[in-house]
């Protein structure tokens, strides 16, 4: 993780190196977020982009990569999963005004808790003010559906771009499979994608780590991807 915070401060998280722009696969109707992330992370953009979308819904891949890009780019950025709020400080918040991209992840964990309520509002008036920095903030639901005890808090976080992140279709899946299998030098039968898209959880990230299991199955049986060998290897 690269992290530009004025206090220094570190955190028990890193960027994953595979989890940019380039490596999402994007479902339809998500182009016009993918977008105002990039411009978020190349300075094109100062305001603030709310994105929302149940648990394994790309969320956490979009915020790591908007980091990833602003880094390459050479730009400071700081990214803080907020699902770890009991293990950290709301000093963490202070300074990142300064930034030029800062990433807060599951915000609405911290939904009830007024010091951290109290701090994330404080954070986006000061972005406001600063008026250099690009703020992004995920959640699992809408503003106005996440439980949050501070009304002015809604209202910042309704401010700005709002966008629901639109789940991924079947056959999105299966061509998103299909061209992680070949970037690999795997083939990945049709069939045998939609045997594991019917018999596994459906969220990406849990595919591509079977997928990757498989991969390394592949080479040590030297086995071409059938639907008894996965059923073998899986114990399906």
């Amino acid at each position: 993780m690269k992290l530009n915070s004025p206090l220094q401060l570190s955190l028990p998280v890193h960027l994953p190196d595979d989890e940019t722009f380039n490596s999402y696969y994007p479902a339809a109707g998500n182009d016009e977020l993918i977008q105002s992330l990039q411009d978020c992370a190349e300075g094109k953009s100062d305001g603030a982009v709310f994105l929302w979308g149940p648990e394994k819904s790309g969320r956490t891949h979009l915020m790591h990569a908007a980091c990833a890009h602003a880094n390459d780019l050479g730009r400071s950025s700081f990214y803080i999963p907020l699902g770890i709020h009991a293990s950290i400080s709301t000093a963490l918040l202070e300074g990142l005004e300064k930034l030029d991209l800062v990433c807060i992840d599951d915000v609405d964990a911290i939904a009830g808790h007024p010091l951290w309520e109290e701090a994330i509002f404080d954070l986006y008036n000061r972005i406001s003010e600063q008026k250099t920095c690009a703020l992004v903030v995920s959640a699992s639901v809408s503003p106005s559906d996440s439980g949050f005890s501070l009304p002015d808090l809604v209202s910042r976080m309704q401010w700005g771009l709002n966008y629901q992140l639109q789940p991924m279709a079947d056959d999105e899946k299966l061509a998103a499979l299909q061209r992680r299998a070949a970037m690999r030098g795997l083939q990945l039968p049709e069939d045998v994608g939609r045997f594991l898209l019917n018999r596994l959880a459906r969220d990406l990230r849990t595919l591509f780590d079977v997928l990757d299991r498989l991969d390394k199955a592949s080479m040590v049986h030297q086995r071409k991807l059938t639907i008894p060998f996965v059923k073998e290897m899986l114990r399906l």
